[in-house]
């Protein structure tokens, strides 16, 4: 463990000789000129002066070593398909996409809005955003017409990319009407959308706006199209994450330190070295899908797997007979798959050959203890928890093999990655705390290389919003709780704001009370999150109603549940629907009007509610209880 802490402690004591030595393991076609430029915190620029680009890191570098080696294998049990792209045919796949972008008027600065599902031209259109130095903004296949809108008019992209339909379980999810909805709503509407149509849903054209993929990449075939050489510090991507207000906030990425980060990771964090196949499951609408489907292995010379399907389809050892087709070394997943694996055969986990998967890494959300024992035993390989944020762009705790290997704990996410100066602080004084304390998660700046510089377009909610809420310090707050145990080893606790994690997914509790007041029959609501054994957190809903004879009959009151979950749905997509809408006649507030939210999560996990002093109704609270029934 000694390695570890002095590896750390080098990457904070010594931030700018660790850091220029890490910058090595990327190309660079103009040598950056300063590591670090922290001379207005908290905004850090890093490896200032420098020019690369990701997508020559990630595709045209490994070109000349591994042309016929396979870079990115889509597989698709949705669809029945299965694709090996070499690293020169993912190389002239990109070219081509990023002609296509060009001759759309795509340059450097520009955005494109990609909002497609699992599919190969979906990392094509990223790594050819990249090439010409465009800003690429990926939305989750999941989000509706309302949250997409809002999307396109903050990121105000040239192009969007799309495609007629996606798949989950088997079932058909069109994506091109929500898409056509959403820019209905759009102030500023893109001038072009590019359609892949996979032949699975009817998919209707706007003339002089919708161009067919198929057709501009047959056009655009052999396009070689030079790369455009970025400053460090320019933007690679933005990627929104759900706030405590109804506005998404855009989390935007660097090129330099963003690469160098990734690239270390693949070593340090997961043991890995060019060559290998890294297989996470992730989506590409997720941060953890850019940095570990995309750009990570990819710029570690590694092959990625792509993959569209569930868990569980055909059978529960999918991905155990993909980890032996493919001689996957390191798999990456969530604690929410692996409690969905627990629920099939156990014998699933034996069936196949698993004699290179090295490790498994599980991140997402809080891994239970029972869930990481259960995959452990069942696997026989070592299960590696780690912790990280949208905002974090990679792991903020995790244990690092590829530094020491160091006996994991089942519930810890291990230790503070190096380069984050993470800290458990006091939410009244701002105080560093000592071991099996329980404070704030921060992170004194400035980030490191890979986390986010700033958000898209608004500097100030960037300082407002992380740097603001610990008393007395200027520090970056993950708004999660957490304690350190007398070992070293880290341990997170839950949020401390009112965003829910249900399934690897964050979700601000505002939008979904939003889009539950837009139903004609609501007075008001409050939605808060709820433990679940499967999902980690559940979103749950109580509602106040105009008219209470509404919902004065069973029968009643089930309709207009069902009415109001599909508003949500239609507004914010299905990952945003409430697990339950319970109907009451008064919400639990203090005499200021502020809701009792940590109040009604206690009353629904079955926990003391406890301090109550403040509250102005106390029987607001027991209907809640009453609810529940």
């Amino acid at each position: 463990m000694q390695r570890t802490r002095d590896f750390h402690r080098r990457s904070i004591d010594d931030r700018d000789a660790f850091w220029r030595a890490e910058a090595e393991r990327i190309h660079w076609e103009t040598p950056f000129e300063q590591v670090l430029d922290f001379s207005r915190p908290p905004f850090a620029r890093w490896f200032v002066g420098g020019q690369t680009n990701l997508c020559y890191n990630a595709v045209d570098r490994w070109v000349p070593q591994q042309a016929d080696q396979p870079a990115l294998i889509w597989v698709s049990t949705e669809v029945d398909q299965e694709i090996t792209y070499t690293r020169r045919q993912l190389y002239d796949e990109v070219n081509a996409v990023a002609a296509m972008l060009r001759e759309q008027g795509v340059g450097r600065g520009d955005r494109v809005l990609l909002y497609m599902p699992m599919v190969p031209e979906a990392v094509f259109t990223m790594l050819a955003c990249a090439r010409l130095g465009a800003v690429h903004s990926v939305v989750f296949g999941g989000f509706a017409s309302v949250n997409l809108a809002q999307r396109i008019d903050d990121a105000t992209p040239k192009v969007i990319v799309s495609t007629d339909a996606g798949s989950r379980a088997g079932k058909v999810v069109p994506y091109k009407p929500l898409l056509d909805k959403a820019l209905s709503l759009c102030t500023r509407p893109p001038g072009a959308v590019i359609v892949l149509d996979r032949g699975l849903a009817p998919c209707d054209r706007q003339p002089g706006r919708d161009l067919d993929y198929a057709e501009l990449r047959q056009r655009h075939d052999g396009s070689q199209v030079p790369v455009q050489w970025l400053e460090s510090s320019e933007p690679s991507y933005i990627l929104y994450t759900s706030g405590t207000t109804g506005k998404p906030k855009g989390v935007q990425r660097d090129v330099g330190g963003y690469a160098v980060a990734l690239a270390s990771s693949m070593e340090y964090l997961f043991d890995g070295k060019p060559g290998d196949t890294y297989f996470c499951t992730s989506d590409i609408g997720w941060v953890v899908g850019h940095s570990y489907i995309v750009y990570g292995p990819l710029i570690g010379g590694q092959a990625t797997i792509l993959y569209e399907g569930t868990p569980v389809r055909p059978d529960g050892a999918i991905l155990w007979k993909l980890v032996e087709r493919f001689g996957v070394n390191t798999l990456f997943s969530a604690p929410t798959a692996v409690r969905v694996l627990k629920r099939q055969a156990p014998e699933l986990l034996s069936r196949h050959d698993l004699s290179s998967l090295r490790a498994v890494y599980l991140a997402g959300e809080p891994l239970d203890e029972p869930t990481a024992q259960w995959i452990s035993q069942g696997l026989g390989k070592p299960i590696i928890d780690n912790y990280w944020q949208t905002e974090s762009g990679w792991p903020i705790l995790s244990a690092q093999p590829g530094v020491e290997r160091v006996p994991t704990r089942f519930g810890s996410p291990s230790f503070p990655v190096y380069g984050f100066d993470a800290r458990i602080v006091s939410e009244h004084t701002g105080e560093d705390l000592g071991p099996g304390e329980k404070g704030v998660v921060a992170i004194a700046p400035p980030l490191p290389p890979g986390a986010m510089s700033t958000i898209w377009g608004d500097d100030e909610r960037f300082v407002q919003t992380y740097f603001t809420s610990i008393p007395g310090r200027q520090l970056y707050s993950t708004f999660d709780w957490g304690r350190v145990d007398e070992d070293g080893y880290w341990f997170i606790l839950g949020r401390t704001d009112d965003v829910i994690n249900v399934a690897g997914h964050r979700l601000g509790t505002r939008e979904i009370e939003e889009s539950v007041n837009s139903h004609a029959g609501i007075a008001e609501c409050a939605v808060v999150g709820v433990a679940d054994s499967l999902k980690g957190q559940v979103a749950m809903a109580f509602a106040v109603l105009k008219n209470p004879a509404a919902a004065e009959r069973p029968d009643d009151a089930r309709a207009l549940e069902g009415d109001i979950m599909r508003v949500v749905e239609d507004q914010l997509g299905a990952v945003a629907r409430p697990a339950r809408i319970r109907f009451v006649s008064a919400l639990p507030k203090t005499r200021s009007g502020k809701v009792l939210r940590r109040a009604i999560v206690a009353v629904c996990e079955g926990r003391d509610p406890g301090d109550l002093t403040t509250i102005e109704d106390p029987t607001s609270l027991e209907q809640i209880k009453d609810s529940l029934q």
